[in-house]
């Protein structure tokens, strides 16, 4: 189950736990359209995210553009090695170059 915290920081962040694939998307983005950036940059920490499928990827690049709608940069942390995985085999990495923070999650 994927698990989602906004938090109000002095950078909003927002961390993601669990799944992100096809099962638990639409739930997330439900949550995630209803957000509003209080900050032009928002951390996305995806650091405790144990699987991912190609509808997380999808869900990502929709949060990414929700976000520069309203003037928000996106930057995903802690970047699992299977999401990486996925945008080279679904050859979007132009989609993602601006957006990842290169730390490896430990």
């Amino acid at each position: 189950m994927l698990m989602v915290d906004l938090c109000e920081t002095k950078i909003d962040e927002i961390h993601l736990n669990g799944a992100l694939e096809r099962e638990t998307v639409p739930n997330i983005w439900k949550e995630l359209t209803e957000w509003k950036p209080k900050s032009t940059q928002v951390k996305v920490d995806l650091g405790h995210v144990n699987r991912i499928d190609s509808a997380g990827v999808v869900l990502l690049l929709h949060l990414i553009e929700h976000a520069k709608n309203q003037n928000c940069h996106i930057m995903l942390a802690f970047v699992p090695d299977q999401l990486i995985t996925l945008i080279q085999l679904s050859n979007v990495e132009s989609l993602f170059a601006d957006h990842l923070i290169t730390q490896k999650v430990e």
